[in-house]
């Protein structure tokens, strides 16, 4: 596993943004004082979940409104239409975001 540094963990509460890493995307949330992380390309039709809202603990996606848990990646709203989303752990280490991705990103 590889470490990366996002960025500063400034985020207001339910902000939402997208970052780049290698070869992915990454979509990472503050929810209820906590950073969360999934992969950004949702895995029906490959838009940005960064664009989407967040519901609760859920990230949806613009495009045809499907709903993440941000902690567990399970497709909460419509299962059958597509796969659950892979979780990124996130942390804040000296005032920046870090995720964990595996080495082959």
């Amino acid at each position: 596993m590889t470490k990366i540094k996002l960025g500063p963990a400034d985020f207001a509460e339910r902000e939402m943004r997208g970052y780049e890493v290698g070869k992915r995307n990454v979509c990472i949330a503050k929810i209820h004082g906590r950073y969360k992380g999934l992969d950004d390309w949702c895995n029906h039709a490959g838009c940005l979940l960064s664009g989407g809202r967040i519901e609760d603990n859920m990230v949806v996606c613009p495009c045809h409104e499907v709903g993440f848990d941000m902690d567990t990646g399970r497709n909460e709203t419509s299962p059958g239409v597509c796969d659950d989303q892979p979780t990124v752990s996130v942390e804040v280490q000296d005032g920046a975001l870090v995720v964990e991705l595996p080495d082959n990103t």
